[in-house]
């Protein structure tokens, strides 16, 4: 085991085709590896490099050393010649808020992330920084990545969507404090709450006391649910400048989420829709079970086609596809029947034939995609999504949510792994990783539970690391 004392340095030597740490160990307990550290170069490094990097001590004394070498880039040559631009790298400690680390993209990484102290939010910076090989351009050349946008919107439901299902009642106070802290992330807009029945719903009754609290909030935009005019009058006469409408593919799922069919949920959502443009309200809808329902199975593409088209059709600006009980996957090129344990393997559906369908009545620039990781599929079909000319994600912090009327449903897509995923991909979010981490921890220690985001635990063990590794 390593311990880990407040003096090591980690040098990260980024590019594009590889990370590397290495660990400097500069103290009195410790001897100091910078020998062992010049042999790891030649004998790992060279592999992916003809102008391996070389550490040697700059002889003004500890905590000073250089780094000698090109940047790092496939060969397969082991020629051990230096170039003549040195690095140095001096022990200075600065204070770097966690956003300048989280928010790194390919385009804007450089050697000024590079040296980590083992101090929560410090960071080792050096004297002179250069920017990296990868940038923006790396990712659209990719022929497999030359499709993904510029800039993903992300939509945040943590607050409705994520916290409905829960149990026990979250104080309106508590829900009112990660709506602020969600903004303070810059996410562009977050869904505060819903004005269904509080027969329906308990854990959204407070949603007047919520409008009220948010309503001198700045900084982004809070669309409100409106299952029929009656909630949408409510939500109107709350504050609200923005609603949204659900419906369903799936006609099972309809009658046990809004005790209507697909068809009588539609003329309801009219009558919210021509309300709603005499006020000038813009209205977003919702359709769930886009590609299987725990009822039906899997859901016909040409059924999710038709209700995206009949909302279009009625005023809606954009329509999120939500694949409510996460059984998608982007493509499947033959059924699978397997027998595990008993279980038989829920039938499966495609998110890519879905699209094609709905984009042929609906414009793209008006969808957006809504996953739940039930069988962890929600990241890819984000991807295949995105590659498809989709450009709006919704998400919920700390991967909170399910659905109380869907049986398997579990949480959404975390947000943290959506925009940590977009950052690698070199797409803007414009979302600070590390103030919408800090909104996760906030709501994820009222609830006693830990996060749901990969991307969140991973990171608080670095930022936050043990005393042994």
């Amino acid at each position: 085991m390593l311990s880990v004392k407040a003096s090591d340095k980690v040098l990260w030597l980024k590019n594009l085709s590889f990370c590397t740490y290495i660990p400097i160990m500069l103290n009195l307990e410790e001897p100091s590896v910078i020998d062992k550290l010049s042999r790891f170069c030649g004998d790992k490094v060279k592999m992916f490099s003809s102008n391996p990097c070389v550490i040697r001590e700059s002889g003004k004394g500890t905590g000073h050393c250089w780094l000698e070498g090109s940047s790092l880039h496939p060969s397969k040559s082991s020629n051990y010649e230096h170039t003549e631009e040195v690095y140095p790298w001096r022990r200075q400690m600065k204070n770097v808020s966690p956003g300048d680390f989280f928010n790194c993209t390919p385009a804007s990484m450089s050697r000024k992330h590079g040296v980590f102290g083992s101090v929560p939010d410090t960071c080792y910076l050096p004297d002179r920084s250069y920017s990296s090989h990868c940038n923006d351009k790396c990712t659209r050349d990719n022929k497999l990545l030359r499709s993904i946008p510029e800039y993903v919107k992300i939509v945040e439901v943590g607050p409705r969507d994520g916290l409905q299902n829960e149990k026990e009642i979250v104080p309106t106070a508590v829900k009112v404090q990660l709506i602020k802290l969600l903004v303070s992330s810059r996410l562009p807009i977050v869904e505060a709450t819903s004005f269904v029945s509080p027969k329906w719903v308990p854990q959204l009754a407070d949603a007047k006391d919520v409008m009220e609290a948010i309503r001198t909030v700045d900084g982004a935009r809070f669309p409100v649910l409106t299952p029929n005019l009656k909630g949408f009058e409510a939500a109107v006469a709350a504050g609200a400048k923005e609603v949204a409408i659900f419906a369903s593919a799936s006609e099972s799922f309809s009658k046990s989420n809004i005790n209507c069919s697909i068809e009588d949920s539609l003329i309801r959502y009219h009558d919210v829709a021509v309300a709603a443009r005499k006020l000038s309200i813009p209205v977003r809808g919702y359709i769930s079970c886009v590609v299987g329902c725990p009822e039906e199975g899997v859901v016909s593409p040409s059924k999710v086609a038709y209700v995206a088209k009949e909302l279009y059709d009625m005023g809606c600006y954009e329509i999120s596809l939500g694949d409510t009980i996460g059984v998608g996957t982007p493509v499947i090129t033959k059924i699978i029947d397997c027998q595990v344990k008993g279980f038989l393997q829920p039938p499966m559906s495609t998110v890519v034939p879905m699209l094609e369908d709905v984009i042929d009545v609906v414009p793209i620039n008006s969808l957006a995609v809504h996953f739940h990781d039930t069988y962890g599929q929600a990241l890819s079909n984000i991807l295949a999504s995105l590659q498809m000319g989709i450009t709006t994600v919704d998400s919920s912090v700390s991967g909170l949510g399910g659905c109380p009327y869907a049986k398997g449903a579990s949480g959404n897509v975390a947000t943290e792994d959506v925009v940590y995923m977009l950052n690698g991909l070199g797409v803007k979010t414009n979302v600070d990783l590390g103030k919408l981490m800090s909104a996760g921890d906030f709501i994820c220690q009222y609830l006693g539970r830990k996060s749901g985001s990969k991307t969140a635990i991973a990171l608080s063990r670095i930022r936050f690391p043990a005393s042994k590794l």
